[in-house]
């Protein structure tokens, strides 16, 4: 008996998605519930688990763009799994055993031939003369001769055209068409509507990082032993982020037709740069959450981002979006608005800059931050204030814990 597997239901606005790898050979075994193949949405990239054991029979190849129903494979139960197999797997280990004794009695014998790095190297004793003279690293040579051969020519080559990529042809012109994936198409739509349907506007301000880079050095060791999680800047602007949406509500909120929608969390999204493109997986009720926390989830989302193992409930609902550019080198940027959001706040690199600090001269490391935000719902004011107490709290992180000065929370002032 066959039976059929089918591209599954993955959301309600999604028709279509790609199938992105084969796990599983034509005519291969499966067990149950194994992983077969990897699909991609628009969204999110998901897996295809076998119903049943039995062997694959491929329908649908990689590449494709199937529609939700569309049929992927189907499996064939009445197979028998394949005899020998797992004694074969046992006698391997064995086997190994027995080859990998061979060697180390020869390296006993003859310790001289491990010792000699140059017979790894195929070259014409002229090539190995440059070589050794001019210490040119063999990896960017790229060798034309008989079997893997490195010519003189090769070696001169290398050094008249240092950085080259080796096997790249100099003056190279040649176009490549690559089918844009899902995923790419959504965020191209995206970032294009929220630049045409959103009246957006950026404003600056820079924070002096010194106070809490003090703080990581002094903490972050006790913090990972107690914690398990490195303490890294994304908790602090997340936690200050959190602080200033409820100061300032109409930043958590966004237009619905007529309408303002405001929220009373602070869902926050943290774009992060996956294999296939950029994912903005939310951090559910960051106000809600610990230091640990928060860097927890930041570690957790940012894993899944790199495997493609995010699901669409963990990249939908976001309130407000934080991105750093930072770790790209960037100084200062616009970042775009993800829609529906009203706001996005943008991390940049830290640089030692003198300052003017009491009409004295001051090195102290800065970070540029931006904040682009909707200018329909959010007015001047109210993204400079919001801009300007992220900044204070990041300065005095002493305030994130109360909100506000701990001596005045004491005061009740």
């Amino acid at each position: 008996m066959a039976i059929e597997i089918k591209v599954p239901t993955v959301g309600e606005s999604i028709s279509e998605v790609t199938l992105v790898k084969w796990l599983k050979k034509d005519g291969e075994w499966a067990d149950r519930d194994e992983v077969i193949a990897e699909l991609e949405s628009e969204k999110a990239t998901f897996e295809i688990n076998a119903e049943q054991a039995g062997t694959i029979k491929i329908v649908a190849q990689e590449g494709d763009t199937l529609k939700i129903g569309d049929l992927v494979c189907s499996i064939d139960t009445e197979a028998q799994n394949p005899e020998g197999a797992p004694a074969a797997e046992k006698a391997a280990p064995a086997a190994e055993a027995k080859t990998e004794a061979k060697p180390e009695t020869k390296t006993e014998t003859k310790p001289a031939t491990a010792a000699a790095p140059a017979t790894d190297v195929k070259a014409t004793p002229v090539a190995a003369a440059i070589i050794a003279d001019k210490k040119v690293d063999v990896k960017s040579v790229s060798a034309t001769g008989s079997n893997g051969r490195i010519m003189k020519q090769d070696v001169l080559q290398a050094l008249s055209n240092p950085g080259r990529k080796p096997g790249v042809e100099l003056f190279n012109r040649n176009d490549r068409p690559e089918k844009m994936s899902n995923l790419r198409k959504t965020i191209s739509r995206r970032l294009v509507e929220a630049k045409n349907t959103t009246a957006m506007l950026t404003t600056f301000n820079e924070v002096d990082m010194g106070p809490i880079m003090d703080i990581r050095k002094q903490y972050k060791d006790k913090f990972k032993e107690i914690h398990s999680v490195n303490l890294g800047f994304m908790s602090f602007f997340a936690k200050a982020c959190c602080y200033a949406l409820q100061e300032f509500p109409s930043v958590n909120a966004y237009i619905d037709g007529e309408q303002i929608i405001f929220h009373d969390y602070c869902d926050i999204s943290i774009a992060v740069s996956a294999p296939k493109g950029l994912v903005v997986p939310v951090i559910r009720n960051a106000e809600s959450l610990s230091m640990a926390g928060i860097e927890a989830a930041v570690v957790d989302l940012a894993t899944k981002a790199k495997n493609n193992k995010l699901t669409i409930e963990e990249m939908t609902g976001g309130t407000f979006t934080i991105t750093n550019g930072g770790i790209f080198g960037s100084m200062m940027s616009t970042p775009i608005i993800n829609i529906p959001q009203s706001a996005i706040l943008g991390m940049h690199n830290i640089v030692e800059r003198p300052m003017a600090v009491n009409g004295q001269v001051v090195i102290k490391p800065m970070m540029y931050v931006a904040l682009s935000y909707d200018h329909r719902i959010i007015d001047g004011r109210e993204s400079v204030g919001f801009l300007v107490r992220v900044k204070n709290l990041l300065e005095n992180p002493a305030l994130l814990l109360f909100g506000q000065d701990p001596v005045k929370s004491l005061l009740e002032l």
